[in-house]
């Protein structure tokens, strides 16, 4: 049965930039998902369903997720339906995430409890339904999974990233100049690279 690759992007992105990812898959069939969650617990919800019916017809199906749909595809696969992942800048502390969010906006965790929502400076709403979401389903990951990380990713501390590949046993690659968002020439070259190195993996 064929080996199918599933690319899910990050937030602002689209299931077209998995046509990226063709040409470095060795043949494999590339799908995007288009995915509409805006909410764990609507990727909860919408996310099995998809991966259900693509993992029924293939002989073996790697992720490639970028940023906020790694964070999802964690949080509502939990392994299910995928043999090996790649992730790119995932997200992989929401709470800390959140918390430092908080911080910034000098927002308390009494104040947010009581507004439920409050839209901050920075282009983000702080949300109590988030957090306690988080809170209450850590991410639980054991699939075979390779990491790519910018070490000037601006939403993830190298600590926090290390400490969450020791714990579900992945691989890291750490790009010293790379960011949250591979786009220069330079990060997508070093990003291909990358990839075309774990055709073994795949």
């Amino acid at each position: 049965m064929k080996h199918l690759v599933v690319y899910v992007h990050g937030k602002g992105g689209s299931a077209s930039e998995a046509e990226h990812y063709r040409p470095l898959s060795d043949g494999c069939e590339v799908v995007g998902f288009d995915y509409r969650a805006q909410t764990p617990w609507e990727a909860r919800d919408e996310f099995p369903l998809f991966f259900e019916t693509l993992r029924s017809n293939c002989g073996s199906l790697t992720l490639i997720a970028n940023s906020i749909g790694a964070f999802y595809s964690m949080t509502s696969l939990s392994g299910k339906y995928i043999d090996r992942a790649l992730f790119i800048s995932p997200v992989v502390d929401m709470e800390n995430m959140i918390r430092n969010m908080m911080s910034r906006a000098n927002v308390t965790e009494d104040e947010l409890r009581a507004r439920k929502e409050i839209p901050v400076g920075f282009g983000e709403t702080l949300s109590w339904d988030w957090l306690c979401d988080v809170r209450n389903h850590p991410l639980q990951w054991s699939v075979p999974t390779r990491i790519l990380y910018g070490g000037r990713d601006f939403l993830t501390p190298p600590e926090t990233m290390s400490a969450f590949t020791a714990r579900i046993g992945a691989q890291l690659t750490v790009m010293p100049r790379g960011e949250h968002w591979f786009h220069t020439p330079e990060q997508m070259a070093f990003l291909d690279e990358w990839i075309l190195s774990t055709k073994s993996f795949l």
